[in-house]
């Protein structure tokens, strides 16, 4: 199957000419800046704040293509992976026209931001051990479909899809396929942006909200071609990542060991809550998980939330989720936090 980007982009998207910040237009060194109507004398909080950011944040990007062994060319920041995901509906989705895939149980901003952009969603749904049905993927698939998001681990189940079965759809999917991978740093798969260089229609999504511990600075990351990154440029906001955020990421990039550490931590707690939670005869199935979370499924999933939230420990309830009947989602604590969790179903179950 040859493989044309140009055919996938929204026409409007194609010809579009991008916002051009005073940034963008000049190259070279400066020690005086008259060209963005800035606060010239400074900023109370920062000295740095009163000027806008590099709109394009390579300092963070070659710090991230250090780390990951992908070129800063092929990396684009969001402002969360929500950004990445609204993107990609804006650059290759017509509204009201185009339809795209999901693969439920998984993460629900997929379906939310195709609703924002007025796209169909498609879902088919996982198989009863969480896998991808690619037959199913593949007969959904008519003349508009778009895209096809891939969770893996996915949220909320924690598991990996199979790797053949994301190389077959890789190779079969007649549009882009969107790979998030959130979870990557706890699973012992290997993380999919190896084979961007194969696959000219792959989008790997991953985050440093995770594992790295910056949920607050909203910082997703999407790695792809050139000319997919080029796209998503071409699209965003002139200024999507404040200097904020970008300084704190790259104090954080510098701490792999710390964040080694806590990965380890977290992967051994899991184990820890998992052997806990098998002696409770309300704990029907304990799912295995590629995360830094467990999902759990209970006899009566409302009466346990409860009894957490009474106690001041909030868990979510994916009961609602296709195939998630009764079923908890525990992310991982400190060994404080897990072992005040196991207290409390020793307390439910008496």
């Amino acid at each position: 199957m040859q493989f044309d980007l140009d055919k996938l982009v929204r026409e409007n998207i194609r010809v579009l000419k991008p916002y051009s910040s005073a940034r963008h237009e000049f190259t070279g060194t400066a020690s005086v800046f008259l060209d963005a109507n800035e606060n010239a004398y400074g900023s109370p909080l920062h000295e740095k704040f009163n000027r806008y950011p590099d709109p394009l944040q390579w300092q963070l990007k070659f710090q991230l293509a250090r780390i990951k062994g992908v070129p800063a060319e092929n990396i684009f920041v969001g402002n969360g992976s929500d950004e990445v995901i609204d993107l990609a509906y804006r650059i290759f989705c017509d509204p009201g026209k185009d339809n795209v895939i999901i693969c439920p149980p998984t993460y629900g901003m997929y379906e939310v931001s195709a609703n924002i952009n007025d796209v169909a969603i498609k879902k088919v749904k996982l198989t009863k051990d969480f896998q991808l049905d690619v037959n199913g993927i593949l007969e959904a698939v008519d003349v508009h479909t778009k895209l096809l998001f891939i969770c893996s681990p996915n949220n909320p189940t924690g598991n990996n899809m199979k790797r053949e079965d994301v190389e077959l759809l890789l190779n079969n999917f007649p549009g882009i396929v969107i790979i998030d991978e959130a979870y990557i740093n706890y699973s012992k798969q290997k993380t999919c942006i190896q084979e961007l260089t194969d696959y000219p229609n792959l989008i790997v999504m991953q985050t440093l909200s995770k594992a790295w511990g910056l949920a607050a600075l909203r910082l997703g990351l999407c790695y792809a071609s050139m000319d997919i990154i080029d796209l998503y440029n071409k699209v965003k906001p002139p200024y999507n990542i404040n200097e904020a955020s970008q300084q704190l990421a790259l104090d954080a990039l510098n701490e792999t060991e710390t964040v080694n550490t806590w990965i380890r931590e977290v992967v051994q707690q899991k184990d820890f809550i998992t052997k806990q939670l098998g002696q409770f005869p309300f704990v029907e199935k304990i799912y295995p998980s590629d995360a830094n979370f467990i999902l759990v499924k209970v006899k009566d999933a409302n009466r346990l939330y409860d009894h957490f939230a009474s106690n001041e420990v909030i868990v979510r309830n994916r009961s609602k989720e296709v195939n998630c009947d009764n079923c908890l989602r525990i992310t991982i604590g400190t060994p404080s936090e897990n072992q005040q969790l196991i207290e409390l179903l020793k307390q439910y179950q008496s």
